[in-house]
């Protein structure tokens, strides 16, 4: 669904660290960029799971143009995603209900374009996310860390977040009855891109405002802190460094099984484990 209907490039195949048996798939931009990048375990079998309180459970994206949305519109209908379009946008779910949300951009900020999909015209492609939804029992009790630590703008229900070359929303909705549970269909958590010279000082303000974040963990291809944020949700500021480049070459991202070096000693016994993924873009362009 990702590789082929929404035309997103597959950048890496990698494993879960924290359990190597599964893979870590991720998803993005013709070249991996934060700000575009959405990732994915596979669990095969795991329950449908729903969103709740503490949950995100809306990811917008951008694109160019009112077309772009009419293209998007008839793809997802041809392949048989359930469609909503109203005048600000198109809401569909992937095919275990997780949500998304196009919308036009008028951001000005430089478009992350996952262009290189046969099927896709590169004037319609995606351009990188435009933020997320969750859902919050209290969304006031956020705003302490997301003001005064993290440097949001907004509030309390409405967030804007702006870096130095991009910005995206984090919005909150009033959160359903039921109990949120994880299972397939829902998100796990939202990383932010952290520079990476300021990624200590950046656990320490978390740290001293309460949160209680991780230690620095190196994930080879870049470098995570998690927390969670007042509302519940699951934080990660990662680094943009070394990227998805350093074990293979950019024009060949995501064509195999990558392993960080400690897990190297495994790769025979992954490769059985691991079923083959096929290239979507690929079979796209041989039906083409």
């Amino acid at each position: 669904f990702y590789a082929g209907t929404l035309g997103l490039r597959l950048v890496k195949r990698c494993i879960n660290q924290d359990d190597p048996t599964v893979y870590h798939l991720f998803y993005a931009d013709e070249h991996g960029d934060p700000g575009s990048d959405i990732t994915f375990f596979e669990y095969p079998g795991v329950p449908r799971g729903r969103a709740g309180a503490g949950m995100v459970h809306l990811i917008q994206w951008r694109v160019a143009s009112p077309q772009a949305l009419g293209f998007w519109e008839r793809r997802l209908e041809d392949h048989g995603a359930p469609v909503r379009r109203d005048r600000d946008g198109l809401t569909f779910s992937d095919p275990e209900g997780l949500t998304h949300r196009l919308v036009v951009d008028r951001s000005g900020d430089p478009p992350l374009p996952a262009d290189g999909h046969p099927e896709v015209p590169a004037e319609h492609a995606l351009l990188g996310f435009d933020g997320v939804r969750a859902y919050a029992a209290d969304p006031s009790a956020s705003r302490g860390l997301l003001a005064d630590v993290l440097g949001f703008r907004g509030g309390p229900e409405r967030w804007e977040v702006r870096g130095s070359a991009r910005g995206s929303t984090y919005v909150y909705d009033e959160a359903p009855a039921r109990r949120g549970l994880q299972g397939a269909g829902t998100v796990h958590h939202v990383a932010w891109h952290a520079a990476t010279e300021d990624h200590e000082a950046w656990h320490e303000a978390v740290a001293r405002a309460g949160a209680r974040p991780t230690p620095i963990i190196d994930r080879y291809y870049f470098r995570s802190i998690y927390f969670r944020e007042p509302s519940g949700v699951l934080f990660e500021l990662a680094t943009p460094d070394p990227g998805f480049a350093v074990d293979e070459p950019p024009e060949s991202l995501g064509t195999r099984l990558s392993l960080p070096p400690d897990f190297e000693h495994l790769r025979a016994k992954l490769e059985d484990i691991l079923k083959p993924l096929p290239d979507p873009r690929a079979e796209a362009a041989a039906r083409s």
